[in-house]
């Protein structure tokens, strides 16, 4: 792998922190599972039939158009741009959005000569900008990738938006992927982009975000018939037959638990209106985020990444995420940035202890402006 992830590196090798504001998805997720007896020799080229239908049933598409793997949305990521890249060797180069998820730019890195970006601006609320798109496109574009929610802002694109970008797509014959993990907090106020263009939009999404299930590793794409037969060609052919366990877990969690999920879920909704009225009694200047559990802060400080790793990590225990990490170009250089993501995934819904967290996070935050303002 020639482009590692820094912020994967950096999220792998913090210490523990008492006020552990990293994580973007939710944990705590302890289930009894029941699955009687089930035949483990049984293997499927194509998925499990009936995760398949009942996950093809979740997002209103065809059992045909849902490709599952057992390498949760990472790994469902970094496959889907490798096959599309490999479908076409002449489209040499990708976009991707800015900011964005690093992983996410370090993937099309690894398969594409040539990457621009596609700015999503704070003063226009981080929207999708086609008429951007269209000037910075060419006919050697294979691939746009986004996310949405967008990470890390957390704004929302709506159809008609969607559908504009995917226009250029069709223009100028290039696939859009979009990294919908965030969606599935509350997938009714997220519209597919496969809903949107289904020749040209492909979707890769997992339960890991919103519903504590990270450790089954379920990862999810929405794509035509023939591309969805191109990814199950492709896991044959490197690593064989996904999980089939990992699918027929998911097929009961679907099947049955689906409202325990949910319940989970909104533990997350109560901390969200805590969280979101401790940093309006404090002041905290932060993009309005309505489906997820991360936030993205500006703060008085000029680095964020200096501030955290130098002072508020080893001297105050908190660790939320840097800024600079969503806010690389291309390369690796860290840009100064005023901006955290904080997530509530690590925190415990049972005895959050936010209002501690937030006093120590405005302690640190002006004690370090008073040393270096």
């Amino acid at each position: 792998m020639k482009y590692h992830s820094a912020y994967l590196d950096w999220y792998g090798h913090v210490e523990k922190a008492k006020y552990d504001f990293r994580s973007s998805g939710l944990t705590r997720f302890i289930y009894r599972l029941n699955l009687g007896n089930v035949d483990l020799s049984v293997n499927y080229t194509s998925g499990n039939p009936e995760t398949a239908r009942l996950l093809a049933q979740r997002y209103n598409v065809r059992p045909e158009n849902v490709f599952i793997s057992s390498e949760g949305a990472s790994g469902q990521n970094s496959r889907v741009i490798r096959v599309l890249a490999e479908k076409n060797r002449k489209k040499t180069e990708a976009i991707v959005e800015y900011p964005t998820y690093e992983p996410l730019l370090r993937q099309v890195q690894e398969h594409f000569p040539k990457v621009k970006r596609l700015e999503r601006r704070p003063g226009e609320s981080y929207r999708l900008d086609a008429d951007l798109l269209r000037k910075i496109a060419s006919r050697q574009t294979g691939l746009l990738v986004l996310t949405n929610p967008h990470a890390p802002s957390g704004a929302i694109s709506g159809s008609e938006e969607l559908k504009a970008i995917c226009e250029v797509a069709e223009e100028y014959d290039f696939f859009v992927v979009c990294d919908e993990i965030y969606s599935e907090f509350n997938r009714n106020a997220v519209p597919t982009i496969f809903s949107v263009a289904p020749s040209k939009g492909i979707v890769t999404t997992s339960f890991s975000k919103a519903y504590g299930l990270g450790g089954l590793k379920l990862g999810t794409a929405l794509a035509d018939e023939e591309t969805v037969k191109e990814f199950y060609g492709d896991v044959l052919n490197t690593v064989g037959n996904s999980s089939n366990l990992v699918q027929i877990v998911a097929a009961a969690l679907l099947a049955k638990c689906r409202e325990d999920m949910e319940e989970h879920k909104q533990k997350w909704v109560r901390l969200k209106r805590q969280t979101e009225e401790l940093m309006k009694q404090k002041g905290f200047e932060y993009f309005q985020n309505n489906v997820s559990v991360t936030y993205w802060v500006k703060l008085p400080i000029k680095d964020t990444y200096e501030w955290i790793t130098g002072y508020a990590l080893p001297k105050c225990g908190l660790a939320p995420v840097p800024g600079a990490f969503f806010m690389f170009k291309n390369g690796y250089e860290l840009a100064k940035s005023r901006m955290i993501r904080l997530g509530l995934g690590n925190i415990n819904p049972d005895d959050p202890k936010l209002t501690e967290a937030f006093d120590a996070l405005e302690v640190a935050i002006q004690t370090w402006s008073a040393k270096y303002r």
